[in-house]
């Protein structure tokens, strides 16, 4: 699950996984519902359906589980985002539809979001440094959709900022949600940004040729 070393009792490595996995589900569900401060272990070991000390097996920390799960969602993120990109046939089309993939799955994980948000802050410094590591990696497979399909569009200088847009924008649908939900449905929220994008990169959509650069290509 994690590329970071967390020290367990146990040597079986597909037991790790699975306990570490139920660790996490119980750990975010808790989460959501009190924070990380007002959690205890003893809560997180009962809602993962095993003991505390079975639980200390796996984790030394209240610390290492908020690892795990802030691990965890980034790989979710990561893993699915993925799935979505295909660069075989690059276009301003395949940009947009990851654009859409990538907000429809920040709308899924919008709770998961939030913890990151609100409890990054509680990882010690090498942990957070890991995570922020984590998310510039998913910031750089965005650069590579654009660099890609929008080779004329966008200078090479302003695609890592366009990233770094998009990625909040997904990102705002969650933790701006107690505004923007009231406003727009969500996907009134992934046209209207999306239309901006275009706007602002001097693109339009075509009804039967998909998305192409403004005045044709």
């Amino acid at each position: 699950m994690t590329d970071k070393q967390i020290l367990s009792s146990v040597k079986d490595q597909e037991l790790i996984e699975k306990r570490r996995t139920q660790m996490v589900q119980g750990a975010i569900t808790l989460f959501k519902e009190k924070g990380f401060h007002r959690t205890t272990t003893r809560e997180i070991a009962k809602e993962a359906g095993f003991s505390i000390g079975t639980l200390y097996e796996y984790i030394r920390t209240k610390e290492d589980i908020l690892f795990l799960v802030v691990d965890s969602i980034h790989h979710q993120v990561r893993d699915q985002l993925e799935a979505k990109i295909n660069l075989a046939t690059p276009s301003v089309a395949n940009f947009v539809s990851v654009i859409q993939s990538y907000f429809h799955l920040m709308d899924d994980m919008q709770e998961e979001v939030l913890i990151l948000y609100q409890e990054v802050k509680s990882l010690k410094k090498e942990s957070r440094e890991y995570v922020l590591r984590k998310e510039r990696d998913m910031i750089s497979m965005l650069e590579r959709v654009i660099a890609a399909c929008l080779p004329d569009e966008i200078a090479k200088q302003d695609v890592e900022l366009l990233a770094n847009n998009i990625f909040v924008q997904g990102q705002m649908w969650g933790f701006r949600r107690w505004i923007l939900q009231k406003q727009f449905t969500l996907e009134e929220y992934i046209d209207g940004q999306i239309n901006y994008l275009l706007k602002g990169l001097n693109i339009k959509a075509q009804p039967d040729e998909g998305f192409t650069q403004k005045g044709g290509v």
